[in-house]
């Protein structure tokens, strides 16, 4: 059975300070406003489906969320488009590869999934509006009501994204080459980066993925954000695919639906329970938080949440559901 609340907020505290020393791993520079971060910046926010929200450390401290947007976006993406449409566009598949490897799938010349850059690209294109403005409008909206607040793009971070991104440039035009992206480029790519900018706390990702975890509606405000059926997509290329090259090591190891983000947050979703996140900059080699995936593997330890764990059944947030 999961705890009680007042022992969860416990959990949380113990945890934030046993990793709170942990001083492994190297802010992200290649975007260069990234590089600004107070390193020792950390946060842990745990949102349950019922509304209450535990969180410890700098939880109201805001950085761009990255490439935690990516599963959003694919949300939003299979929305409008439905499955079929989506699918000829980008796969669902591990790549093994790192998030901003230039390479699609040598059969399907699609890219492997949308938790990685060509991916996230490949949506992008799918879901930009008729002008800049109104794409990056859209999905800061549509953001806002799984937050519960009012967010906004950092215009810094977003100038810097725009001028650092010859990569992903290479990703794009890759893309046009076969036919993935339309020819709009760089509407695409403002789409992309405006996503990658917005800012957040690690409060905001917490409510994000209990949105996720509570079927589409966010547990504070109670107002619907997602439609439920393409939820389960989600979450599944999530968990095979939401920590890059590391996906594999994090279902063994922690069992969840997640997404990391250079930016130092990372979110996870326990399906109709709870909706996990971590703020901390300081990344391992291949692109995560490294207190991040120190502090949800504890959680999943500490409250039996692995996806095949048997403490899983049976939960006081999952029968508060029925």
């Amino acid at each position: 059975m999961m705890p009680d609340a007042l022992n969860i907020q416990d959990i949380v505290e113990v945890t934030y300070e046993k990793f709170s020393h942990v001083h492994d791993g190297e802010v992200a520079t290649y975007i260069p406003e990234l590089g600004k971060v107070d390193p020792n910046d950390f946060a842990i926010c745990v949102a349950a489906v019922d509304g209450q929200v535990f969180s410890a450390g700098d939880w109201n401290k805001e950085f761009t969320i990255q490439s935690v947007c990516k599963p959003f976006a694919y949300q939003m993406a299979l929305e409008e488009l439905g499955r079929d449409r989506t699918l000829l566009h980008v796969g669902v598949e591990p790549s093994g590869e790192a998030f901003n490897s230039i390479e699609l799938d040598p059969l399907t010349k699609r890219p492997f999934n949308p938790m990685v850059n060509a991916g996230a690209i490949a949506v992008a294109s799918l879901i930009k509006k008729d002008s800049k403005v109104a794409g990056a409008r859209a999905f800061v909206e549509r953001m806002q009501l799984a937050a519960g607040r009012n967010l906004k793009i950092d215009a810094s971070v977003l100038a810097s994204e725009s001028s650092s991104g010859n990569r992903n440039r290479a990703i794009a035009y890759l893309m046009l080459n076969f036919g993935i992206i339309d020819e709009d480029v760089s509407h695409t790519l403002h789409q992309y980066f405006s996503q990658c900018s917005l800012l957040v706390n690690c409060r905001d990702l917490a409510l994000m993925a209990a949105t996720l975890a509570n079927m589409g509606t966010n547990p504070v405000t109670r107002e619907p954000v997602f439609d439920f059926q393409y939820i389960k997509d989600v979450l599944a290329v999530m968990f095979t695919c939401g920590l890059y090259d590391h996906a594999g090591e994090w279902a063994y190891r922690v069992g969840l639906p997640a997404k990391s983000g250079v930016g130092g947050g990372l979110l996870a979703v326990v399906n109709r329970q709870l909706g996990i996140a971590v703020y901390s900059p300081r990344l391992d080699a291949k692109g995560n938080s490294v207190r991040g995936i120190l502090v949800c593997k504890e959680l999943a330890n500490r409250l039996g949440l692995h996806a095949f764990e048997f403490t899983n059944v049976g939960s006081s947030f999952v029968q508060a559901m029925m």
